[in-house]
């Protein structure tokens, strides 16, 4: 049996989301689960930057437009949050997006908004 890439720090990851989930509920707009997150990476030791600038690159060059993902995690995950009825192939699609503009290879779509508990897509790029 394959281990999965990043597993420990990913475990760690998903605690906060659960942690926040259940102090919380769903409900919320996007930028209060954001900001729980942040305070429970911090307060569980979990390094990550916030809204981190991604340059895109076309051909060599690079363009205009950035990407800012939710969070980089441990410097190795994207993880993008959501507060939708359910998540999305676009949701997929814009972190996939980011794993690519980045050259991380996990990302994280995080769903604070279905009921009754957060939904977690797991996508390696």
């Amino acid at each position: 049996m394959e281990s999965l890439i990043f597993e420990k720090e990913t475990y760690a990851i998903r605690g906060t989301v659960f942690e926040v989930y259940r102090e919380m509920g769903y409900g919320f707009l996007e930028a209060v689960y954001q900001e729980c997150r942040a305070r429970e990476f911090d307060k569980q030791g979990i390094p990550f930057v916030a809204r981190h600038e991604l340059t895109i690159v076309y051909k060599g060059e690079r363009l205009n437009q950035v990407y800012k993902p939710d969070f980089i995690c441990y410097d190795k995950s994207i993880v993008e949050l959501k507060a939708v009825k359910r998540i999305a192939s676009e949701h997929v699609a814009q972190t996939l997006s980011y794993l690519k503009a980045s050259g991380i290879d996990l990302g994280l779509v995080v769903n604070f908004g279905s009921y009754p508990k957060a939904e977690i897509e797991r996508l390696v790029y």
